[in-house]
């Protein structure tokens, strides 16, 4: 593909970036990061159909709604190994293909067993998605400008979260409800889940449109196609022939990427890198992000909002998610990645502290929490807030950081076990919260999000270290 090439500085920079193919490279692999937001965000506002349709208990709707991401945690591991074996594109294609069989066996569910099986199926592709599209887009772009094109990943993530509540809100609308019959007598939430099958349809076809990662290309041996690839993405056959030296002198220093690499050879101890990997994984889910995308519905008509304006209050968060994200997107390769994480760290303890308080204040009538004025609006400022606050910083960051800060060797590897912990707190905090809600109360709960938070800005300021305009070929492990 021809296109416009800017000059760039840097040392991986010698000649001029071709800027078209990088940003047509870009816009395919978030699509991933569509999906895996849509997929992620479908459930939200189907819940009282699931419940009617199976009869589910509050143990049940947990485990519905956390069904997709045990099949996350199996495909991030699964695919970070398999992405250092048959490339990450080709499994890129995969989740593609797994997409779109979960939207339909998942919209056609006669029974709770049934649709728990093509959820896992969906998060199998999630999983794959969310670890592999952040580290193809740092693999095939240049330092100066890794972290804001990383970022678009979270984008298109919340882009997919806001597409799902937008269509569960326009097919609910115009059924009158989401239980309620429509195109061809189906109810309305299982069109809810077959809508997705159409972006997944787009990505798998987009896929076959890019090349593969030259550092993949140059791990197992296809040095001339890594070198093709290199001279289209920055200009210059000299450039490409530099930086296959480059990729081939790291990956030269050991054998090929295996998963006991994660071991310190010298010590026999799990490298420090891959505990800051896990930890900056686990806290993104600790902090309870999920709990606002998968149960917001839920949440705000429980507070008394109807189900129409709690599907409205989701699009107004994705909304704000949005704008967050591409303020990280212009700032990430200005301040750095580790200035971010603090602030967000920061504003969502307060922000999730303001919430907890909120619930305290409210009275419990039917199972149902009735929070009187201001409290209900201030709690759902708050909300916002603190959603704005995880987007600007732990939700762009933490994967621009994964896709970037382990060393070649260990890239694969290190993703595959960061990913594995991610999707098993995610899957942990989403089960968890309508027993705990029911059982705990809310202000606990959001309380305990709020302490994760706090440890979390501790954590950052002592184990995490910058990885602004660094060569993928210079970080350590």
């Amino acid at each position: 593909m021809a296109g416009a090439t800017v000059a760039m500085d840097g040392p991986e920079l010698s000649g001029r970036v071709n800027m078209a193919f990088i940003a047509l490279i870009v816009a395919v692999a978030t699509i991933g990061g569509f999906m895996f937001g849509y997929d992620s965000g479908v459930i939200n506002g189907t819940q009282e159909g699931l419940n009617s349709a199976f009869n589910l208990a509050a143990l049940g709707t947990g485990i519905t709604v956390g069904a997709i991401l045990i099949g996350c945690a199996i495909g991030a591991f699964v695919a970070g190994r398999l992405g250092d074996r048959i490339g990450r594109r080709s499994v890129m294609i995969i989740s593609a293909l797994l997409f779109m069989g979960s939207a339909l066996a998942a919209g056609a569910a006669g029974s709770a067993t049934v649709f728990i099986i093509a959820r896992i199926i969906g998060g199998l592709g999630v999983g794959a998605a969310s670890i592999l599209t952040p580290a193809y887009i740092s693999e095939v772009t240049p330092a100066g400008i890794r972290g804001r094109l990383s970022s678009v990943q979270q984008v298109m993530i919340i882009i997919g979260l806001t597409g799902a509540f937008v269509a569960n809100y326009a097919l609910a609308a115009n059924a009158g409800s989401s239980t309620s019959p429509f195109w061809l007598g189906y109810a309305a939430w299982r069109w809810m889940f077959w809508m997705q099958a159409i972006p997944a349809a787009v990505y798998f076809v987009a896929l076959l449109l890019i090349p593969e990662s030259p550092r993949f290309l140059v791990s197992r041996g296809r040095d001339d196609h890594a070198r093709a690839v290199l001279a289209r993405l920055f200009g210059s056959a000299g450039a490409a022939d530099d930086k296959v030296a480059e990729i081939r002198a790291s990956l030269a220093k050991d054998h090929r990427p295996r998963l006991s690499d994660l071991i310190n050879r010298e010590t026999g101890k799990v490298r420090r890198i891959v505990w800051v990997g896990i930890g900056l994984a686990v806290f993104q889910q600790l902090v309870g992000i999920n709990i606002v995308f998968y149960y917001g519905s839920v949440l705000w008509q429980s507070v008394g909002f109807s189900e129409n304006d709690a599907l409205l209050i989701n699009i107004l968060s994705g909304s704000l998610s949005i704008i967050a994200c591409l303020f990280t997107i212009l700032t990430i390769d200005r301040i750095g990645r580790k200035p971010l994480l603090v602030v967000g760290s920061a504003g969502m303890t307060v922000t999730l502290a303001v919430v907890a308080l909120c619930f305290a204040t409210g009275t419990f009538a039917n199972g149902t929490l009735h929070l009187d004025d201001p409290y209900g609006l201030i709690a759902l400022i708050a909300a916002n807030v603190y959603v704005i606050f995880f987007n600007l910083s732990w939700g762009p960051v933490m994967w621009v950081m994964l896709g970037e800060m382990f060393p070649n060797q260990i890239r694969g590897s290190g993703l595959a076990v960061s990913g594995f912990a991610q999707w098993i707190a995610n899957f942990g905090i989403s089960v968890s919260f309508p027993w705990l809600a029911d059982n705990v109360g809310l202000p606990i709960t959001y309380g305990f999000y709020a302490a994760a938070a706090l440890v979390s800005f501790f954590f950052v300021k002592a184990m995490v270290h910058e990885t602004r305009g660094r060569e993928l070929e210079e970080m350590e492990g």
